[in-house]
């Protein structure tokens, strides 16, 4: 069994926000295998079919900093394994409009990610799909990720998200090496590397 999992907030005031693309993402895997959600593990998950593959979905509604505990639940249930639990998440230092899929690894300060490093997966050993919200050119981080996409943005957002859908399922039947040459190759040659902050936390 695999256990997909969409970081976000819970709520209607959060439901537009960069910081909650993982449930978007997931989300849009419910839709196309016409799945239900049910609440259970501290979350919403639903069993579907992904591209042909079963697997839980899971949407954690423990807020953001505390992701790991539904996590934990849903993986002990299910008996899943760390390398067998995908995460996706908003990704500050991954440009808007590009996604990037990852095995291990720090948390670079997501929240999120360091919910499940404590409670699941102290090495970090999971594979995961970086959304790319970029980072505010002013301003704090934490306002920019609890803010909704701008108007430009929201127009190639559905895209981005069923792309990412796209990746999800290429996971489950390929795995992570295959899905990283995908994406990890696709950047724009115009887009320059952003350093790294792993200092700056999100909520």
């Amino acid at each position: 069994m695999k256990l997909i999992v969409g970081l976000g907030n819970p709520g209607r005031n959060y439901a537009g926000n960069r910081h909650n693309v993982g449930f978007m993402v997931v989300d849009e895997l419910a839709r196309r295998a016409r799945a239900s959600w049910s609440g259970k593990f501290k979350g919403e998950y639903a069993r579907a079919d992904v591209g042909g593959e079963s697997a839980i979905l899971l949407k954690p509604q423990t807020f953001m900093n505390l992701s790991g505990e539904s996590v934990l639940a849903a993986a002990q249930f299910y008996q899943v394994a760390p390398e067998d639990i995908f995460v996706i998440h908003d990704e500050l230092d991954v440009p808007y409009g590009e996604l990037r899929a990852k095995l291990g690894g720090g948390h670079a300060g997501h929240n999120g990610l360091r919910s499940i490093f404590q409670h699941v997966a102290p090495k970090g050993d999971f594979p995961r799909l970086r959304f790319g919200i970029g980072r505010p050119q002013h301003g704090e981080v934490s306002a920019w990720v609890l803010s909704n996409f701008s108007t430009s943005d929201a127009i190639t957002l559905t895209t981005l998200v069923e792309k990412a859908a796209d990746a999800t399922e290429q996971w489950l039947k390929t795995g992570i090496a295959s899905t990283m040459n995908r994406l990890n190759g696709a950047a724009s040659p115009t887009r320059k590397p952003q350093t790294r902050k792993d200092d700056i936390g999100t909520n």
